[in-house]
């Protein structure tokens, strides 16, 4: 090797050397607040300038009770006139009541409100909890009054039963459920399992 390259590989070294010692001083210590934020943010902007689009969302919240709200989702749309409010698609939601157990949400799309933490699920919304499964097309949850009304073809399923319904309301702390139909005049099915 002549001393033209190896003045050439020495130098791509020094820089790559360099490059690498830059990258961990400046970047390294802001994606560690970022992980203290809760918050990974990936931002593309519209090309109309009405919304932001977030990538890869994640919002953890919790009360002074010591209840957690998590919600994730692939994509989030912050519209600029209302930034209080995200439009979520692919949502994954966990719940976790203190002395309790926890609680899985999942659905094609959500409204998330940051401020007071309310969410709307909606599109094939399924929500989990040791031996319950729910399943409808409208949820509305609200994590500051402990509280989910799911709707639209509703399907309750147990380990005894399953129950076919057009409402649940269920209070997520004392798990007190109302199970009802919109019409008086048509009953919810139950159905025994064996």
């Amino acid at each position: 090797m002549n001393k033209k390259t190896g003045l050439q590989v020495l130098m791509i070294l020094i820089i790559i050397i360099i490059s690498l010692w830059f990258y961990l001083k400046y970047f390294t210590s802001d994606i560690e607040v970022t992980k203290k934020v809760q918050v990974v943010l990936k931002i593309d902007e519209n090309q109309n300038n009405t919304s932001t689009y977030i990538n890869d969302i994640n919002y953890i919240s919790s009360d002074t009770k010591g209840n957690r709200y998590q919600i994730t989702a692939k994509e989030a749309e912050i519209k600029i006139e209302n930034s209080d409010v995200m439009f979520l698609k692919d949502v994954l939601a966990f719940i976790f009541i203190k002395d309790s157990d926890m609680i899985k949400i999942t659905s094609g799309f959500g409204k998330y409100n940051t401020k007071n933490y309310d969410t709307i699920f909606s599109k094939n919304v399924i929500v989990i909890y040791p031996g319950h499964k729910i399943t409808g097309e409208y949820l509305d949850f609200s994590f500051l009054n402990n509280t989910g009304k799911i709707s639209t073809n509703v399907i309750y399923n147990g380990s005894k039963t399953n129950l076919f319904a057009d409402e649940i309301e269920m209070n997520l702390v004392t798990k007190d459920t109302k199970i009802f139909m919109n019409d008086d005049s048509k009953k919810v099915l139950i159905q025994g399992n064996k």
